[in-house]
C-alpha cells in the first residue's frame, strides 16, 4: 500500500462539500462538514460566463438553485443572486452559489483540505483547467498539503498540468480503462478515482504496484467502505456523513499502522 508520504491527504471526503446533510457546493455545506469533524471535502468547480470559477456540479443551475439555464450564461455576480439553498430546505433559503475564492478562504480558515473536481465542456476544457489550476495555486499558497485537482476530462488535466505542474492531479473514471497506466503517466497524475462499483482488490493492488493511489466515489454504505479500505483504497468520497464519519477508520480499526489516521486530524 502507498505510504502516508505518497497520500498526505484525508481519507474520507465529504461529497460536494456537505454530503447529504446540507445543500451541495455551498459554504454552509462546507461548514457542516467541518463541524462534523471532517478534514477534507470534495467540491465541483466550473467557470461562470465572466471566467470566474464558481462551485456548481451540473451544466445548468436548474436542479440546485431557484434559477433556470446554463451555468455558462450566468456571471458570478448573477450566480450570487440565485438561491442555492431553498431546494434543500427552507432553513437554507438565501444561501448563495459561492466562488472558488470564497470556498478556499473558508476551507483555509477551518483547516479543511480540498479535492477540487474541475468540470468543463470540451469547448472550454483547456481554458477551465488552466484558470482553475492558476487560481488554486494563488489562493492556496504554500499551505501543505496542496489541494488535489481531479477531472473526468483529460484535456482539463493536461491544461492544469501545463499551468501549474506542482499541483497534484487525479484522473476520474467510471471504470478503470485498459490503458489507465498510459493515461496516468501522460497526465502525471498521483491518483485514479473510480466509481466504487467498478473497483476490485486486484485493481487496487495493480495501481499500488505502479505507484498510483486509488480513490472511490460515491461510497454511502459503511460495509462497502470497510471493504474498500481493507483492499487498500486511499480515500472514499461519501454523502453519508453521519454513517461514514470522520472517525470511521479508527472506529473500525482501519487506521494505518501506528494510528496515523489522516482522515480525523
Amino acid at each position: 500500500m502507498l505510504t502516508r508520504t505518497r497520500w498526505p491527504y484525508p481519507r474520507i471526503l465529504a461529497h460536494r462539500g456537505g454530503g447529504s446533510v446540507a445543500p451541495e457546493n455551498t459554504l454552509v455545506g462546507i461548514r457542516a462538514a467541518a463541524g462534523m469533524g471532517f478534514a477534507g471535502v470534495e467540491i465541483d468547480v466550473q467557470l461562470a460566463a465572466c471566467g470566474t470559477p464558481i462551485l456548481m456540479h451540473d451544466a445548468t443551475v436548474d436542479r440546485t438553485t431557484d434559477g433556470y439555464g446554463d451555468v455558462a450564461d450566468f456571471s458570478a455576480d448573477e450566480m450570487r443572486r440565485l438561491d442555492a439553498g431553498v431546494w434543500f430546505g427552507n432553513e437554507y433559503a438565501g444561501e448563495h452559489v459561492p466562488t472558488l475564492e470564497a470556498a478556499v478562504a473558508l476551507c483555509r480558515a477551518t483547516g479543511l483540505w480540498m479535492n477540487v473536481e474541475i468540470k468543463a465542456d470540451d469547448a472550454v476544457a483547456e481554458e477551465t483547467g488552466d484558470v482553475v489550476a492558476r487560481e488554486m495555486a494563488r489562493l492556496w499558497g504554500d499551505a501543505s498539503p496542496a489541494p488535489l485537482l481531479s477531472s473526468f476530462s483529460e484535456e482539463v488535466l493536461a491544461a492544469a498540468l501545463e499551468a501549474v505542474p506542482t499541483l497534484p492531479r487525479a484522473l476520474l473514471v467510471e471504470a478503470p480503462p485498459g490503458d489507465w497506466r498510459e493515461r496516468i503517466a501522460r497526465l502525471k497524475c498521483r491518483a485514479i478515482c473510480a466509481d466504487y462499483r467498478h473497483l476490485t482488490a486486484a485493481f487496487v493492488a495493480e495501481a499500488h504496484a505502479s505507484g498510483v493511489a486509488v480513490g472511490a466515489y460515491t461510497v454511502n454504505d459503511p460495509g462497502k467502505a470497510v471493504t474498500l479500505f481493507e483492499w487498500g483504497v486511499e480515500a472514499v468520497i461519501t454523502d453519508e456523513l453521519r454513517d461514514i464519519r470522520a472517525d470511521f477508520l479508527a472506529t473500525f480499526g482501519l487506521a494505518p499502522p501506528g494510528g496515523d489516521d489522516a482522515a480525523s486530524e
